[in-house]
């Protein structure tokens, strides 16, 4: 790496994928010296002179007692101090600079410097507040941050934990990560509207890139009940905030649209904040929608949010509900379009069969009026036109006039072959009623007697003398009197 500076020792530990720390310093007997009183010069320990008389002054001894009750500090309790004092002192405090030296460590921390014209200092973020960073930063870039300023206690480097970042042109990260992106995909030509597909007007087959827990798929489904209950609906789960969630999204993007399982795709989310929704702000899910085979409609958040998604889609829905009105047919409007498609249909026919027979009766007018001032040999080959005109004109208008008549005489068979069933159902049920009537019995030669009031007088009880009665006949009635009764025996049946 040469001697640039190492930006993994910026934290309070090594990073697990940067250079161990350096050992502390290994002190000898040799480099070693004893802190003196005020005055006087250390003692030096370890001299190569031989050992020997060592002449003292009166007054060592008391100068050494006070050196042992004085407090030595190690490096470490100065740096845990210094630290302490750093953090208890300064509040959290917004500092102003531009970036340096950036760099995303496999761990997720990142490291930075904060530099002014005469002056820079270490900046750390740890990877929690990393991770909602809509972009890594460039050098040169002017920023805001906000953090605490400490000590990093086993180098004793001072430092900035940085906790908030924020575009010092008041942009904000957020817009200007968003504002790159966008830029970036409309140079490739990822936004123009000419790349915009048409849905489909009746698919069959629709595909969901959402969250399987989220309210956006119940919206979603609901909608589809209502207006397409014969749809069917493929779902491709995936998270739809938080780190990683963009890679989700662009594969269940690249895995249903590729299935060749579903002929339009609903790519959403319900409503949140600009972070919650950076999801769709994110390159992997844009290229992905852009490089779908099928059409795709974004609808994301509300009305009001705009993401890069939206943009690359080849329809924007302003709501989950509204992605998939936009996606399923109206079964009610389907029905009017069925209704009235006959009605169309021969309407049509006859407007095209009347427009080419008025053109052909224009044509041949017109050739009458030309003919009578023509040579004899160009009316021959105006003739000759006419009739290859009269030809064509029958060729075309011939067999469309045969399969409207093969049609209409398919329509009347079947509507006769309807009334035949139908009358013959209608015959052989009066039958079987005929069959049930009491005046069938009649006809077989059987009459039945009745009182003046009409009651049927069945047994010879209901005759007493002289009483008179009439009898019912097929085609009338008899009065008859009673003149005398006789029993016979009953058969039982």
């Amino acid at each position: 790496m040469g001697k640039d500076l190492n930006l993994d020792l910026f934290g309070p530990g090594p990073d697990p994928e940067g250079a161990e720390e350096s050992p502390p310093p290994v002190s000898s007997d040799e480099d070693s010296t004893s802190v003196g009183s005020p005055g006087h010069p250390p003692e030096v320990r370890g001299s190569a002179n031989p050992p020997g008389p060592v002449t003292q002054d009166p007054g060592s001894e008391a100068e050494e007692k006070g050196a042992e009750e004085r407090e030595v500090w190690t490096v470490s309790q100065v740096n845990s101090a210094v630290r302490a004092l750093l953090e208890e002192s300064l509040p959290t405090l917004w500092i102003a600079g531009e970036v340096a030296n950036w760099k995303r460590a496999g761990s997720g921390h990142c490291y930075f410097t904060l530099k002014d014209e005469s002056a820079q200092l270490r900046c750390v973020m740890w990877r929690g507040d990393a991770a909602r960073l809509p972009m890594d930063l460039e050098a040169g870039m002017k920023i805001r941050v906000l953090g605490q300023l400490t000590l990093y206690e086993s180098r004793g480097e001072f430092q900035l934990v940085a906790k908030l970042l924020e575009d010092e042109g008041g942009e904000g990260l957020w817009r200007l990560a968003f504002e790159r992106l966008r830029a970036r995909l409309d140079e490739e030509g990822l936004l123009a509207p000419e790349r915009k597909r048409p849905l489909p007007r009746f698919p069959q087959t629709v595909g969901i890139v959402t969250s399987p827990t989220g309210a956006a798929l119940h919206d979603i489904l609901t909608v589809l009940r209502r207006r397409a209950p014969w749809l069917r609906v493929l779902v491709a789960g995936a998270r739809v905030q938080g780190e990683g969630a963009s890679q989700e999204i662009a594969d269940a993007v690249q895995r249903l649209g590729g299935s060749g399982r579903v002929e339009v795709l609903i790519v959403g989310r319900g409503g949140g904040s600009i972070e919650d929704l950076w999801a769709f702000n994110e390159e992997p899910v844009s290229r992905a929608i852009a490089a779908c085979p099928v059409p795709v409609v974004s609808a994301v958040g509300h009305e009001v949010d705009v993401t890069i998604s939206d943009l690359v889609a080849d329809v924007r829905a302003p709501t989950p509900s509204a992605a998939a009105e936009a996606v399923a047919p109206d079964k009610d409007e389907i029905l009017r379009y069925l209704k009235n498609a006959g009605e169309r249909l021969g309407g049509g026919l006859r407007k095209r069969v009347e427009a080419r027979r008025l053109a052909l009766s224009r044509g041949e007018a017109g050739i009458h009026r030309v003919g009578g001032r023509l040579t004899a040999s160009r009316r021959a080959k105006l003739l000759v036109l006419q009739e290859s005109l009269t030809r064509n004109g029958r060729g075309l208008l011939e067999p469309r006039w045969r399969r409207f008549s093969r049609s209409r005489d398919d329509l009347v068979r079947a509507v006769e072959a309807l009334l035949r069933s139908r009358r013959e159902t209608l015959v052989r049920i009066a039958g079987q009623i005929d069959a049930l009537s009491p005046l069938a019995t009649l006809r077989r030669g059987y009459a039945v007697p009745l009182d003046p009031d009409g009651k049927v007088l069945r047994g010879t009880g209901d005759f007493p003398g002289g009483m008179r009665f009439h009898l019912r006949v097929v085609d009338g009635r008899v009065r008859c009197e009673a003149l005398d009764t006789t029993n016979d025996e009953v058969i039982s049946e």
